[in-house]
């Protein structure tokens, strides 16, 4: 036990390896009163999230009286305290990060240096998340899973921050898109993404709640090809960046969405001027 602590818990990462965003530790305490840490700097970033009780905390010029849901972050380099107040100290939990990301993912959460607080009423959900990556790192005889399974809770717990702190979200850049714009962008990200499965153009047309006739129409808007023809594309494509390798035509194209190679073969010679096998030598013969 800490004996600055009515109760202190800490789970610490013995392999913190991912480079984007890794977890160092994350822990739970009850400090006592008037209990203070700082100033100080850290090289990691720090977050903490009071439970319930009251605390200061400053960072630079940025002070914050802090209770129940508020949350406050630490960034590396910057010079902090915060202390429990005295007659309500505060009982918070805390999470320390690291990574190439850390800031970026912060900032799509409305949380910056400028700005390294915000507020949420869902303090249950915030604690369980705390729980969940901390206890991740008893759980696994295999610390990479842990490390794995506490990030992948970090980024659940940021989900939470950006969802309680939508007031201070950046805007949209430019307009909000009209909700056919929406819907043609996840079709276009639909095929380039499913090509290699067998699409139906009247499934997807359905799926987004459009007639084909009415989607069609505004895909080729947007891209100049109709879905079909778009659909072609992404499969020829890619069948020619495959067959550079060292698959077979039947594996190219059954790669691609392709069920019968030789209907595959014809496709691919009308698209590219010629057959597989000649468009697979004239590659290897530079």
């Amino acid at each position: 036990m800490d004996p600055d602590h009515y109760e202190f818990n800490i789970g610490i990462n013995l392999t913190p390896l991912e480079q984007d965003l890794a977890v160092l530790f994350s822990g739970e305490g009850r400090p006592h009163p008037r209990h203070k840490i700082g100033p100080a700097v850290h090289d990691f970033y720090l977050i903490h999230t009071v439970i319930e009780g009251e605390g200061l905390f400053q960072n630079g010029t940025f002070s914050q009286q802090c209770q129940a849901g508020d949350t406050f972050v630490i960034f590396p380099g910057s010079l902090f305290s915060y202390q429990a107040d005295h007659h309500n100290p505060w009982h918070y939990t805390w999470v320390a990060l690291q990574g190439i990301g850390v800031q970026e993912l912060l900032s799509h959460t409305g949380i910056t240096r400028e700005l390294p607080f915000m507020h949420s009423d869902n303090v249950q959900e915030l604690h369980s998340l705390y729980n969940k990556i901390r206890f991740a790192f008893r759980q696994s005889p295999q610390p990479r899973l842990e490390s794995l399974e506490a990030s992948g809770w970090v980024r659940l717990l940021l989900h939470q921050f950006g969802k309680d702190n939508l007031n201070r979200l950046p805007a949209y850049p430019g307009e909000m898109p009209e909700m056919i714009d929406r819907q043609i962008d996840q079709a276009i990200r639909w095929i380039s993404l499913q090509f290699h499965q067998q699409i139906s153009i009247d499934h997807l047309a359905a799926s987004l709640g459009y007639h084909r006739v009415h989607l069609s129409k505004a895909f080729k808007q947007r891209t100049g090809l109709s879905p079909k023809q778009f659909l072609l594309k992404k499969r020829m494509d890619k069948a020619r960046e495959l067959l550079e390798g060292t698959l077979t035509i039947d594996q190219v194209a059954s790669s691609v969405g392709f069920n019968d190679a030789l209907y595959f073969s014809k496709q691919f010679r009308k698209y590219a001027g010629m057959p597989p096998s000649e468009y697979r030598a004239g590659k290897r013969n530079g």
